[in-house]
């Protein structure tokens, strides 16, 4: 699915989304669940080929014939990693049982508002002025929350030329996707003077202690993003002090059950959370929307409408009204794909019995 504008982070530019959909059908109902996989192992080490071959190859095989949501996790335990393959397949199997139960995935995750606010990422650009009318597009839509991408040599001066334009009012945060190492923490305190809510993900994935020293040599709040796999990812940044604020993606944690329990963990704790985005369908947006009406979701996450990144979805497109997005209130994900969308951008299908 082609993307309305390219997309550009310090790892890479995307165009274009590979998307991989899984679709169970059961003698009662059949679900929806997207992989959030990129066609690389950029962001992180799965990518959507591997993604459909660890499924069909592992993971189908490991579930037995009547199982719930509740219990694929545990079936799939043994299976090392492929959080977002197997995020993909619970979410599917959820969405026919959810489906059969007559109940709407917000209901069942404890949603707590009928909508939630949106907030909108916004890439890496060609120059200044081009990220400042990017900027205001998205404002004169309504998007209540401003996230940029940064990484060395496009920092400082962009986060300075928004806020000198839209002023202190707007909320403004920015993601380093890992593009920085604790040699720049001098570099990076320069954020200070911008009234960000959080710098999300600035050091490495895998160093939760360096970024434990980072928070203790910036006022910013530190946001971990790629660094939590699991909610026991979370409880160690959280003791280490690594962070005072996590995005919570589904997709990355293994499915929305895990990402309820780090909300949970974050929520007993005091830790902020907020939805983050993997550039999702209609299909994982209705997903991502239930989940951050969730009442520990205080922050505007990267929820934003359909539009913002394809010019048709395949499920009747989200619009923003008000700077939020209406939590789906059908059975499941309460959308579905529309029959004509998905069988013109299908380059493949393959049925498993189970």
């Amino acid at each position: 699915m082609p993307l309305v504008a390219p997309f550009r982070t310090s790892f890479g530019t995307e165009t274009a989304r590979d998307v991989l959909l899984v679709r169970v059908v059961t003698p009662d109902a059949e679900g929806w669940g997207e992989c959030v996989a990129m066609s690389e192992p950029l962001y992180s080490a799965e990518y959507v080929d591997g993604a459909a071959e660890v499924i069909r190859r592992f993971l189908l095989p490991a579930l037995p014939r009547d199982v719930h949501a509740q219990d694929v996790a545990r079936a799939l335990e043994p299976i090392k990693g492929h959080r977002m393959a197997k995020a993909a397949l619970e979410t599917a199997v959820l969405d026919a049982q959810l489906r059969a139960a007559g109940e709407s995935l917000g209901r069942f995750l404890g949603a707590a508002r009928t909508r939630v606010p949106c907030g909108v990422s916004v890439g890496i650009m060609d120059s200044v002025p081009r990220l400042l009318d990017a900027v205001a597009g998205y404002l004169d839509e309504g998007y209540v929350r401003i996230k940029l991408k940064i990484e060395p040599g496009w920092d400082i001066e962009p986060v300075r030329a928004v806020r000198e334009r839209f002023g202190d009012d707007v909320l403004l945060q920015v993601d380093a996707n890992a593009a920085y190492s604790l040699t720049d923490a001098r570099h990076l305190a320069r954020l200070d003077d911008f009234d960000l809510l959080l710098i999300e993900q600035p050091l490495a994935n895998d160093d939760l202690v360096q970024h434990a020293k980072l928070a203790t040599r910036v006022r910013t709040p530190i946001c971990l993003d790629e660094s939590i796999e699991s909610a026991e990812h979370a409880a160690a940044a959280i003791a280490l002090g690594s962070c005072s604020i996590i995005n919570v993606k589904p997709g990355r944690l293994g499915g929305y059950l895990e990402a309820r329990r780090v909300h949970d963990l974050c929520r007993a704790n005091g830790i902020a959370v907020w939805c983050g985005g993997m550039l999702e369908t209609g299909l994982g947006r209705a997903a991502n929307v239930a989940l951050a009406a969730l009442p520990g979701f205080t922050l505007p996450g990267d929820t934003s409408g359909s539009r913002r990144y394809f010019a048709t979805d395949v499920t009747e497109p989200f619009e923003l009204v008000d700077g939020h997005l209406e939590v789906p209130k059908g059975p499941g994900l309460g959308v579905e794909p529309i029959p004509s969308v998905l069988d013109e951008v299908t380059t493949a299908t393959e049925w498993i019995t189970l």
